[in-house]
């Protein structure tokens, strides 16, 4: 079984996951199941198959028949990911079992566990939460599933252990308190999982470059001067996150009790992790649904007892969907105990989509609205389409560039200091090609003739697009105005085309060639244009664009090699 992109159930898994729901319905009522529940159940297949299709019939001789189902699961529902929570969810949906009560068990001051954290790991991964699983029973197919709900939560919601890395450790091996530090890597010697020697931290770093599953998150710390690690009060390394749990803690079918750990820069989102982990498998506990709390002691003394309690206080329907409801007061309010599973509630509009989804979307009966409205247009979109037409009436080619710009676009090559363009920057970009949101349209035009010289002359385009500036008025600090961008070029600069575009944009928009309630040109200076060969256009009063020949250095800075003039104007007031 899959979800979205995150991996795939074991065989066994599959094959128990249609017994968990008896009685078992046919495929098709399965579907429809599922797509009630908010699911899609993509394809029903087997390993057979899949290597037959990929393959050929002859190299899928021996593969296993067992059925396997691909389910796409929301991104936001973590307690999908795994056998257990999607099970427990479509029973509890089709009210074959009642909403499980999760409990926290807070064992006396001297008798629960303590997860240490030194101010020394405050610069690489600051945060961690920790609880125990006890005498929980394994099986292999149980085994596996809580191995692979933990691969598929670093690949989901911990974005590849960069914001959390999760350790289960066999609890009977190992005693607290213990302590998550962060030492020098020649400090730090243990046996990675699965390895049969003692390495240093450094050793291990380089063990893993070439392992095609682990050197993946080597770079989130192997730069840093002290790598975090985890000890029991007998010096034992439980893990080294967030690369490699140590082999002395490795869990095993035999393991009756589970510390788990989970460290991370994203305290809200390892909370989360915790408490999916503890939620999906504390059902296989002596007593169900029972979870140990451990209590983190941070570096200013400050203590907390995780995992975190969630009750945060339509029946039926929100019974359906785990959300255990009681009506309160005079009878017109619902209090909703939220359990930990869902970490997507995070707004009271997040109950009223599950209330819909377990009513059914297809029972919604469809009525005529009472208020009768009229869409229509926004003035400034309906305004741009019917430019956009008359452009290219006028024989310009419209083009679409994006939105996101390098730094040296709208700067350096326009002759111009970035501080001066009030551009907004990205603050992680994935590409110097990304670096900004463009502040004008004219560097998107001149790369797009730059990718199409060989292109009969002219060449005459057009764009009217959003640019983006900062302004601190605003709620998100930046603004969008909608412009118009015309470039000719050709062997010629062909000034006198450029203006005459603009007289037709002009009188297409009812605005006469006049000071005083119409549109004029007055000479001006541009870095982007030739000396003596600019204007700026007002209108309506008020300074609207800029038209000329581009300047030399510009044209070769966009590797052209002919003369060229672009008109640019913000087309917002004459809305």
């Amino acid at each position: 079984m899959a979800w979205g992109g995150t991996g795939t159930l074991g065989e066994g898994q599959a094959s128990g996951f249609r017994a968990l729901l008896p009685p078992a319905p046919p495929d098709e009522e399965f579907d429809e199941l599922c797509f009630e529940f908010g699911l899609e159940l993509d394809e029903i297949t087997s390993e057979k198959d899949i290597i037959s299709k990929e393959k050929g019939e002859e190299k899928a001789k021996g593969a296993s028949d067992v059925v396997l189902y691909k389910i796409d699961v929301p991104a936001n529902r973590y307690d999908l990911l795994c056998l257990e929570g999607l099970v427990r969810g479509l029973q509890v949906f089709t009210e074959r079992i009642n909403v499980p009560r999760y409990e926290k068990i807070i064992p006396a001051e001297g008798e629960r566990q303590k997860l240490i954290i030194t101010e020394q790991t405050a610069q690489i991964r600051p945060h961690a939460v920790a609880a125990v699983l006890r005498n929980i029973t394994f099986t292999k197919d149980r085994y596996d599933s809580f191995i692979d709900l933990q691969e598929k939560l670093h690949q989901n919601i911990c974005r590849k252990r960069a914001l959390v890395a999760i350790g289960t450790h066999d609890l009977d091996t190992i005693s607290g308190p213990f302590t998550f530090t962060a030492k020098a890597p020649s400090e730090i010697k243990f046996k990675p999982l699965n390895q049969s020697q003692e390495y240093t931290a450094s050793q291990i770093m380089d063990l893993y470059r070439t392992d095609s599953h682990l050197r993946h998150y080597l770079h989130l710390i192997e730069n840093k001067p002290r790598y975090p690690v985890i000890y029991d009060s007998n010096g034992v390394v439980l893990s080294m996150p967030p690369i490699i749990n140590g082999d002395h803690t490795k869990i095993s079918l035999s393991t009756r009790n589970v510390f788990i750990e989970c460290t991370g820069t994203d305290i809200t989102k390892a909370k989360i992790v915790l408490d999916i982990i503890v939620t999906m498998f504390s059902e296989y506990c002596e007593k169900p649904f029972t979870v140990e709390a451990a209590e983190v002691v941070y570096p200013n003394g400050k203590t907390h007892i995780y995992p975190v309690s969630t009750a945060l206080g339509y029946l039926r329907l929100l019974t359906r969907m785990c959300l255990k409801s009681h009506v309160t007061g005079n009878g017109n309010q619902i209090e909703i105990e939220i359990p930990p599973t869902r970490a997507d509630i995070i707004h009271a509009c997040d109950i009223v989509e599950d209330a819909a989804i377990a009513y059914g979307y297809n029972n919604i009966q469809m009525v005529i609205p009472k208020t009768y409205t009229i869409a229509n247009q926004l003035p400034l979109n309906k305004l741009a389409e019917l430019l956009r037409l008359d452009l290219a009436a006028a024989g310009f080619t419209e083009a679409l560039t994006f939105a996101l710009c390098s730094q040296e676009d709208i700067a350096d090559k326009l002759g111009m200091d970035i501080s001066a363009t009030n551009a907004v920057r990205i603050a992680n970009p994935k590409t110097a090609e990304f670096q900004v949101a463009r502040t004008t349209l004219l560097p998107g035009l001149l790369k797009t003739i730059a990718s199409n010289r060989k292109m009969p002359l002219p060449l005459k385009l057009f764009e009217i697009s959003d640019i983006v500036v900062k302004d601190p008025n605003t709620d998100v600090g930046a603004r969008n105005y909608r412009h118009l961008c015309a470039i000719y070029y050709n062997k010629s600069p062909g000034f006198e085309i450029i203006h005459g575009l603009l007289d037709r944009v002009m009188q297409l928009l009812d605005v006469p060639p006049n000071e005083e309630n119409g549109y004029t040109i007055k000479a001006a200076e541009g870095t982007a244009f030739f000396p003596g060969r600019c204007a700026e256009v007002f209108a309506k009063g008020q300074s609207v664009g800029k038209l000329g020949v581009i300047h030399p250095d510009v044209i070769t800075k966009f590797e052209l090699t002919m003369p060229c003039s672009a008109l640019e104007i913000n087309i917002e007031p004459f809305v």
